[in-house]
């Protein structure tokens, strides 16, 4: 999750973040609670609901005054949040990764204006597409869980390879990425009755193979598109060890019964 990670490579130290990635961890496990219970109570107490999309709405309306104002500050909290994290990812990879390597000589300042107007170019983009890509769709949440399952498992791929495997390199990681995005766009079109959730299991695992393979065939030079790692520390605490086996275990728990 880019802008989780890019949270948590904004911390004040290596301790603080590992800390924020735990609590963000078991946050995650209540997401399926948050998500599916007021869509079945929706279906319970309000079954002439048009629109899927409009089941949290008619949820909140049950609420009384001072719970509901609270229920959307925090909602709008939450969705500020989100967005000021992927503006940020926005601005950081294009700034760093694109815009830099053609402009190396622009000062610090030059790049935080770039970044400043690429965040603001990306904002007014999302706005402008929001009505004809979400608008149409009776449940944008599931549209926009599709959609981003066509780069999820190259991305995944490519951080699990990238910081497991010394052989991993550049040219092994774009064609992961964007084999990830043609695979399941075949995916989608030739085997639709696959459930977008096993599809991006089997693009992950493909995504895997296709990095390992480029990697092999195409080597990096020595010394070409690594990181010197010299100096930083790679350690985790007891506590930080113990929760990381709980949330796993307890992800691996849900899945197995609930599958």
């Amino acid at each position: 999750n880019q802008y989780i990670i890019q949270r948590a490579l904004g911390a004040k130290s290596v301790k603080e973040a590992q800390a924020g990635i735990v609590f963000a961890g078991f946050l995650k496990l209540f997401m399926p609670l948050i998500i599916v219970v007021p869509g079945i109570a929706a279906a319970m107490l309000a079954p002439g609901i048009d629109r899927p999309d409009n089941a949290y709405p008619e949820m909140m309306k049950l609420a009384p005054n001072g719970i509901r104002g609270l229920i959307f500050a925090a909602l709008i909290a939450a969705i500020v949040s989100s967005v000021g994290s992927m503006m940020n990812s926005i601005s950081t990879i294009f700034t760093l990764d694109i815009y830099k390597p053609l402009r190396p000589d622009t000062s610090e300042k030059g790049l935080v204006t770039v970044g400043r107007l690429t965040s603001l170019t990306a904002l007014i983009i999302a706005g402008l597409a929001a009505q004809p890509l979400l608008g149409s769709f009776d449940q944008a949440f599931q549209y926009i869980q599709e959609f981003t399952g066509f780069f999820t498992p190259g991305i995944v791929a490519i951080f699990v390879l990238g910081m497991a495997w010394k052989g991993a390199n550049a040219a092994g990681a774009l064609v992961g990425a964007i084999g990830s995005a043609v695979l399941s766009l075949l995916f989608r079109l030739y085997l639709p009755d696959v459930p977008f959730m096993d599809r991006v299991g089997y693009v992950f695992l493909a995504c895997c193979v296709l990095t390992i393979v480029v990697s092999q065939l195409k080597p990096a030079q020595e010394g070409q598109s690594t990181i010197t790692l010299a100096g930083v520390s790679f350690e985790t605490d007891t506590r930080f060890n113990l929760s990381a086996v709980i949330i796993t275990a307890a992800l691996i728990g849900l899945y197995g019964y609930y599958w």
